[in-house]
């Protein structure tokens, strides 16, 4: 597959680039599409063997990526992929946050151990991937960072998972909080919201709200004013502008690719 250029000469370091099941989810998507604009990719994921498999997709193209396992839950486990990732290629200037769980449950049912995982896992390792990355981005003068958000973090989407919702409101404060401070040093952090897609992820996470998976996959069709749900890829594709000179003047912005359904009142 022939490479357009427009991330040529850059470094993406992707957080949760594998997949959880077959087919491409956000990350993995976005991993690779970074690939096919030029960039050389470093995939990372808490299982090795996604990493390695996204690794293999990016390398059967043609194009230049290396596959890391790290928990981005741990500081000591980010700094070694960063220090890794810098080692092999010197640079990161494209710095993507993708990792994310769901869970269900209101404040009632939402047990105080899984709000902290939530937090933890959600909100906890955009700060430690970003602790560990901008000091190179800010030496360098400039860099991209792209936090994977969720329309159910300024809507109700239909899901009763307050833990989530709460944590993905988080990460639209967070990323509007280092694209202030860090402007000035050329350096942009913008966040995607997702409304619903279909990727792998859903087949694990949100069926539990379902009957079976047609009834799943049938409800969250009608619930975008398309009739269908987004994929792996049209987050990818948003992804891709916002790390490239295209956007080089759009910061601190949330960028919903839901199909329309954010600005829908019923």
């Amino acid at each position: 597959m022939e490479t357009s250029g427009r991330l040529a000469g850059r470094v993406a370091l992707v957080f949760g680039a594998g997949s959880v099941g077959e087919g491409w989810g956000n990350g993995k998507a976005a991993a690779a599409a970074y690939a096919r604009q030029g960039a050389r990719v470093v995939a990372v994921d808490r299982v090795a063997q996604a990493a390695q498999a996204t690794q293999d997709a990016i390398r059967a193209e043609g194009h230049d990526a290396l596959g890391l396992q790290a928990d981005v839950t741990h500081l000591a486990d980010v700094q070694r992929v960063v220090d890794q990732a810098l080692s092999q290629y010197g640079q990161i200037d494209i710095l993507h946050n993708n990792v994310g769980i769901t869970s269900q449950g209101g404040p009632v049912e939402t047990g105080e151990d899984i709000w902290d995982r939530v937090m933890t896992v959600n909100v906890k390792s955009m700060f430690l991937t970003c602790k560990a990355v901008l000091p190179h981005m800010e030496a360098r003068g400039r860099g991209a960072i792209v936090n994977i958000g969720a329309l159910g973090g300024v809507r109700w989407t239909g899901y009763a998972y307050c833990a989530y919702a709460a944590s993905k409101g988080a990460v639209n404060s967070f990323t509007q909080s280092i694209a202030l401070q860090y402007a000035a040093k050329g350096i942009r952090a913008n966040c995607i919201l997702p409304g619903v897609m279909d990727t792998p992820h859903i087949y694990q996470q949100i069926s539990g709200f379902y009957q079976n998976t047609q009834e799943m996959v049938d409800a969250r069709n009608k619930l975008s004013p398309t009739g269908r749900m987004g994929d792996g890829w049209d987050v990818a594709h948003a992804a891709v502008f916002l790390a490239s000179d295209e956007a080089r003047y759009i910061n601190g912005v949330e960028l919903f690719v839901d199909g329309g359904m954010h600005a829908r009142c019923n």
